[in-house]
């Protein structure tokens, strides 16, 4: 029995951001953060500096932070024709993204802990080793930014054209750790420098304070957006369901019952629309009307006759 090819009715639900670059940039960072950790929490340890030994730890938990992003993108890639994975893998790499702004957030905790015990319980500085690693680690963080800020100014670009949102928030992650670290070691050079001069030794841990408090800004940047998507939560920025709504109920007679939309990945959305009419049109023809939304990669439609008049249901 001949049967009928059903191909073209298909589609893929491969969402997910092209990535290899990024994927191969973000092990050329791990490699770099990882042998600067060791040299920066050496040195800190034996210099007694707070601003120093801060900028190591932010390496280690980058290093982290690092892997799951590596991580991230090989579970989205090796994953991708998996069809356990109803609407792609294009989500890995934004859970990637939130688990390391939980990193980020963490850093910032402790560094605001331990920079109020250090100024209960001061440490002698040795000011010249710190100042020359801080140097050393703002040199390597500036080189690990060069290396991830082409994906980065191409995300940004993609996200003018797309609702602000198309972008890749595994990279984005991977990118605010390293100008957290670029920050801190600043920060760090200029404590260093400022407390040689003036035997200001308070000054070491007040930066570590006021580091703190921007890392956690930017974590929690990084968490509110991503947690939005991985809860399916429309993005107050979207009009995408009005645009929908409108769309759909243009010709006076059909009106959206129920309306489901949520983000399959970054930038790219899906809806489950149901639709009551006197005389409903066929599914194409209400795709046909959303069509140019391209940010709607995937949409279900469920018609269904309507006997009574709208208005009365409406009042009744």
């Amino acid at each position: 029995m001949h049967r009928v090819d059903h191909s073209r009715f298909r589609h893929p639900h491969e969402f997910a951001l092209d990535s290899a670059v990024a994927e191969r940039r973000t092990r050329i960072v791990i490699a770099i953060t990882a042998t600067m950790m060791v040299v920066e929490i050496a040195v800190g340890i034996s210099s007694n500096s707070m601003a120093l030994l801060a900028d190591g730890w932010h390496m280690g938990t980058h290093v982290t932070a690092f892997l799951i992003t590596a991580l991230a993108y090989y579970f989205s890639r090796r994953h991708a024709a998996n069809p356990l994975h109803s609407f792609g893998t294009a989500k890995i790499g934004v859970l990637g993204g939130f688990a390391s702004a939980v990193v980020l957030a963490v850093v910032a905790v402790l560094m605001a802990g331990e920079s109020v015990h250090r100024f209960f319980a001061p440490l002698s500085i040795h000011f010249n080793e710190a100042i020359g690693i801080a140097f050393l680690g703002l040199i390597v963080n500036l080189a690990c930014a060069l290396v991830l800020t082409h994906n980065h100014e191409h995300a940004h670009a993609s996200q003018a054209q797309h609702h602000h949102q198309h972008r890749d928030l595994n990279l984005r992650a991977a990118y605010l750790h390293v100008l957290a670290d670029a920050f801190t070691s600043l920060t760090a050079i200029s404590a260093l420098v400022l407390g040689k001069i003036f035997a200001w030794n308070w000054l070491d841990p007040a930066v570590g304070i006021l580091g703190s408090g921007v890392v956690m800004s930017w974590a929690w940047s990084l968490i509110r957006d991503t947690s939005g998507i991985l809860l399916d939560r429309t993005p107050a920025w979207c009009d995408l369901p009005e645009e929908i709504r409108r769309a759909v109920e243009s010709d006076g007679d059909s009106i959206v019952t129920d309306l489901h939309v949520w983000q399959v990945g970054v930038g790219k959305f899906a809806a489950i629309i149901s639709i009551v009419g006197h005389q409903p049109k066929s599914a194409d023809e209400y795709r046909e009307r959303l069509r140019v939304h391209e940010e709607l990669v995937h949409v279900t439609i469920e018609t269904q006759h309507c006997r009574e008049d709208h208005e009365s249901l409406a009042t009744s």
